[in-house]
């Protein structure tokens, strides 16, 4: 936790805000390719549907959505007029009306890997690395800027999953015209 403090800390003093933003996206990205129930839950999806869908087809997107996840709370700390809400409430809203158009599987996948996200390593080195970033700007609140993190973390990772849901549909609706035409 020291680490991500000091490194969160010692970017957030840099005249170029641009690499606080760049490097929380690329540690959110970072943090959950190495998060330990991720791979369970990539694998396990893989199993579940009999390879239909892919490990890294959840996977990539998931470390993308995660790493925006984080970069949108390093704006958060760096930005004060921006709420917390400004991003729940239409992330939440998108996350619900996507419910309804993409296959019930991949509702599933995709509040899963919202919980599972959240996980140990992004707790602990993204968390502490957010509060650094916090601590160094006036007006900034370590605690609401920490969790609001995690929030984010935990709303992200549905979108992008249910965007990849929405693939496989698209995708799949093409094929049984295709097949239709033969």
């Amino acid at each position: 936790m020291d680490v991500g403090t000091s490194i969160g800390n010692n970017l957030a003093l840099l005249d170029n805000k641009a690499y606080i933003i760049i490097i929380g996206f690329v540690l959110g990205v970072v943090t959950i390719l190495a998060e330990p129930a991720v791979y369970v839950l990539t694998h396990q999806i893989e199993d579940v549907t009999s390879g239909y869908v892919k490990r890294k087809a959840v996977l990539i997107p998931l470390a993308i959505g995660v790493g925006f996840a984080v970069a949108l709370s390093v704006i958060r700390v760096l930005v004060p007029a921006i709420q917390l809400w400004h991003y729940l409430l239409p992330g939440y809203i998108i996350c619900l009306s996507m419910m309804f158009f993409i296959p019930k599987l991949f509702v599933g996948i995709a509040f899963d890997a919202g919980g599972v996200a959240t996980g140990p390593m992004t707790a602990t080195f993204i968390l502490a690395f957010i509060q650094g970033a916090a601590h160094a700007f006036e007006g900034a609140d370590l605690m609401v800027d920490g969790f609001g993190m995690i929030a984010m973390v935990a709303m992200t990772p549905i979108i992008t999953l249910e965007a990849l849901g929405l693939v496989f549909a698209i995708k799949s609706k093409t094929k049984g015209v295709e097949k239709r035409d033969d």
